[in-house]
């Protein structure tokens, strides 16, 4: 109920500053935490079912669903199960009134019922986590992956870039729009869907972006042209754009069969 709330807060007072008025988008990435086989194909179930038709009921064209590429080592007994939800919104309002169009839709309640009505002793899930980006200036919308390969065989790669401070964050940040970091990506083809700043979340201040690939060796061979192109290299020696990353995150993620991203 608080997250919601702060959501709301948060999309009130972006859209009386006309801030997302059809400037840019803002995205909203929810991750849903299970615990079991059978949380993970209730929530499944529901995404592809009721959600995703749902959202396309209320204007969303395109949202994505994405899951971890497992690792070798993977528990499935034992170890998280992690689902991603991508949605695109052309505005603040949007997000707003996204929950209001969703509890009018009774074909939504009705083939989401199993989730929607599960008993407190059966969860579908254990937590979901929330981010909210907004679109970088140089990347304003979202775009739809070319990469044509089967789903199952994709990579969908999510990093994060953390900043040990808000002012070296923002440099990060200027690395990408000012110093042409998203056109050297374009350049080598990367696929990006999107480039945002964090505007909610549980790790700030950081950035987000989506690139993607026909698979894992594609994905090897692009960042190794990446990591020797002489615009990177060039870029990476500005002084303002060192020192700008405390940490990043690496997810390695593919699309679902029913996803449109």
């Amino acid at each position: 109920m608080k997250l919601r709330f702060s959501l709301v807060l948060m999309a009130l007072l972006l859209s009386a500053s006309g801030l997302f008025a059809a400037a840019k988008d803002l995205y909203q990435i929810k991750i849903y935490h299970l615990k079991s086989a059978d949380q993970e194909k209730m929530v499944e179930s529901y995404l592809e079912k009721a959600y995703l038709p749902a959202l396309h009921r209320a204007g969303i064209a395109k949202a994505g669903v994405f899951k971890n590429i497992k690792a070798a080592n993977f528990d499935e007994t034992k170890d998280e199960r992690l689902i991603y939800v991508l949605l695109p919104f052309k505005s603040a309002d949007a997000l707003f009134k996204l929950n209001d169009k969703l509890e009018k839709d009774k074909l939504y309640q009705q083939n989401g019922a199993d989730y929607i009505d599960a008993a407190y002793n059966k969860v579908p899930y254990e937590r979901i986590e929330t981010i909210l980006i907004s679109a970088f200036e140089k990347s304003p919308f979202f775009n739809l992956s070319t990469v044509s390969t089967p789903k199952a065989n994709r990579v969908y790669e999510l990093r994060s870039y953390e900043g040990p401070t808000e002012k070296l964050y923002k440099s990060k940040v200027k690395m990408f729009n000012t110093g042409d970091e998203i056109g050297l990506f374009k350049r080598l083809g990367f696929n990006a869907v999107f480039y945002g700043e964090v505007l909610a979340g549980s790790r700030m201040p950081n950035l987000m972006y989506l690139t993607t690939f026909d698979n894992k060796a594609a994905r090897d061979k692009h960042w190794d042209a990446f990591s020797s192109d002489s615009q990177w290299k060039t870029l990476s020696a500005v002084e303002e754009y060192k020192n700008t990353v405390s940490k990043s995150t690496i997810l390695f993620l593919y699309p679902a069969d029913y996803s449109d991203i």
